[in-house]
């Protein structure tokens, strides 16, 4: 891993890359992080898809706030002060910001010297959105989307992802959790909608009997078996791609 400075238009976020040793023109991936921040877990899963031969950029969402801020899963199941923090800086993120601060994390990777033009985009929990926001705000550059137990993918909000759908390119993957309260069989219907009516070229799949966060290796919801056919998925979809 090496961490890396990229300056934003709010700021200069802290950021950690992953790549093969010795590695030329490599495909790149942006890992957007889940509700509980760049930490370990994260770190270990985007090593993982760089050991598969990319170029991964896990950038810290909440860098507006404090560099590499996390939570421990286990202080925010209950309500209480760490679980109100956590969610205030949630609800301080939406589409634009992050857009905008992706177009500094392409940039950025465009500069590097191992990285090729190819460029997918994954997120888990609340980086859902922003995956498949960057696959429709950036159509000529981001050629998959992943969305592993993402949450408001599909609502009325203006910066909903699912409204992208007409400038979306990328072959698009969604996996569901069948237990998740952040993602309602309505907001499934809809996306899938905008989906199918734009031509996308994707992949929806309910995960059966797991909970929000089972791809997540310290998340509370872990279920091994289901994360380790998640990382299968997101391969195949990168291999097919890129």
């Amino acid at each position: 891993m090496k961490e890396v400075e990229i300056e934003t238009n709010d700021g200069t976020a802290d950021c950690y890359t992953f790549y093969p040793d010795n590695s030329a023109n490599l495909p790149s991936v942006i890992f957007y992080m889940d509700v509980m921040g760049v930490r370990n877990s994260l770190f270990q899963m985007a090593q993982r898809i760089a050991d598969e031969g990319y170029y991964v950029l896990v950038p810290n969402l909440y860098y507006r706030t404090a560099k590499k801020l996390s939570f421990d899963p286990s202080t925010v199941k209950e309500p209480g002060p760490k679980r109100d923090e956590m969610f205030g800086l949630l609800q301080s993120l939406n589409m634009e910001k992050v857009m905008s601060d992706t177009a500094h994390f392409l940039d950025f990777i465009d500069g590097q010297s191992n990285t090729g033009k190819k460029k997918a985009s994954v997120g888990y929990c609340m980086g859902g959105p922003y995956a498949l926001g960057a696959a429709g705000t950036f159509p000529d550059q981001v050629v998959a989307a992943a969305s592993f137990h993402g949450a408001r993918l599909a609502t009325d909000n203006p910066g909903s992802p699912h409204l992208l759908a007409p400038r979306m390119k990328a072959k698009v993957y969604i996996g569901i959790a069948e237990i998740d309260p952040h993602f309602t069989d309505e907001e499934k219907d809809r996306l899938e909608d905008a989906l199918k009516e734009n031509g996308i070229d994707y992949t929806m799949k309910v995960y059966p009997n797991v909970r929000h966060g089972f791809s997540v290796l310290d998340s509370l919801a872990y279920d091994e078996d289901a994360s380790e056919n998640h990382f299968k998925a997101l391969f195949t979809l990168l291999k097919e791609a890129m």
